[in-house]
């Protein structure tokens, strides 16, 4: 019986929607999904229905872009309560950061002789948390670049021409506005981010766990990550960060979550709580 705690839709910058995750997700045998799409939960009501119904246990979850020391990471906020009225209102403060910044990003790419509207990324992505990936997409669809990846490195990565950083919130906060939420704060892919020497500050500011097993997370990577965990008692996650099709395939099922793992992350959760009373 296996988990996948990292998984999006195209409430962000996913491709499936909802329903189409949780079919894939029985497909691949999963007993639990969580959804954690970038800055919002709009997903998680439809998502949890879907799973129902395909007899899987659901964890409302999120993952949230943050800073910590100049470096962007990200944390996955999991259990949340995804009614709590300030999560909800600084979420949709995330989202306007991001739809600002699509703008910027249009304008830039305008400037460089590409006649991309904001209209036309927005009328892509269809939904309230939009992002680079929408951008490219709407780049290959009207013949400006050949390939989501050629879009990425010709023009919307980091340093490149149309490339606008992004407002984010400190690590410290996105940990103490999870808690909040009722839910547990876990660090993000710390394999793609490489930032090892921040966790013990993370760690003094509640997070409570780390993401080990990862689709891009090699063994000794994941290896190195659960030693970690072990040393300082974090709770070890880990999900396909499934997007859609990948390379002709979808992630899912990439990787799979001993529920073991998903135990110790809800038992935290419940110590969570009950230290906030």
């Amino acid at each position: 019986m296996f988990a996948d705690l990292h998984l999006h839709t195209n409430f962000s910058d996913g491709t499936y929607t909802p329903e189409e995750l949780a079919q894939r997700g029985h497909e691949e045998g999963l007993h639990v999904m969580a959804l954690t799409d970038h800055d919002t939960i709009d997903g998680c009501e439809r998502m949890g229905k879907a799973c129902e119904k395909h007899g899987i246990r659901f964890i409302p979850a999120c993952e949230i872009t943050a800073e910590v020391d100049g470096c962007e990471m990200h944390m996955l906020g999991y259990q949340l309560n995804t009614k709590h009225a300030r999560f909800l209102k600084k979420l949709s403060h995330f989202q306007a950061i991001r739809q600002n910044r699509v703008k910027e990003i249009v304008h830039r790419l305008n400037k460089l002789g590409i006649p991309l509207s904001e209209q036309r990324v927005l009328q892509i992505a269809n939904c309230d948390a939009p992002g680079r990936p929408h951008i490219g997409r709407a780049l290959v669809e009207d013949g400006h670049c050949k390939s989501l990846d050629e879009a990425f490195k010709k023009y919307l990565k980091a340093n490149k021409p149309a490339w606008v950083p992004r407002i984010k919130i400190a690590a410290e906060d996105a940990i103490a506005l999870i808690h909040e939420a009722g839910g547990v704060a876990v660090m993000a892919h710390p394999g793609l981010n490489r930032i090892d020497q921040v966790i013990p500050q993370l760690v003094e500011a509640g997070m409570d766990g780390i993401e080990c097993f990862h689709s891009r997370h090699s063994t000794p990577i994941a290896e190195h990550y659960l030693e970690i965990a072990d040393r300082y008692k974090l709770v070890a996650t880990g999900g396909s960060d499934c997007h859609g099709m990948n390379k002709g395939k979808p992630l899912i099922g990439s990787v799979k979550l001993p529920l073991l793992h998903v135990e110790q992350l809800l038992e935290r959760v419940v110590k969570r709580r009950s230290e906030q009373g």
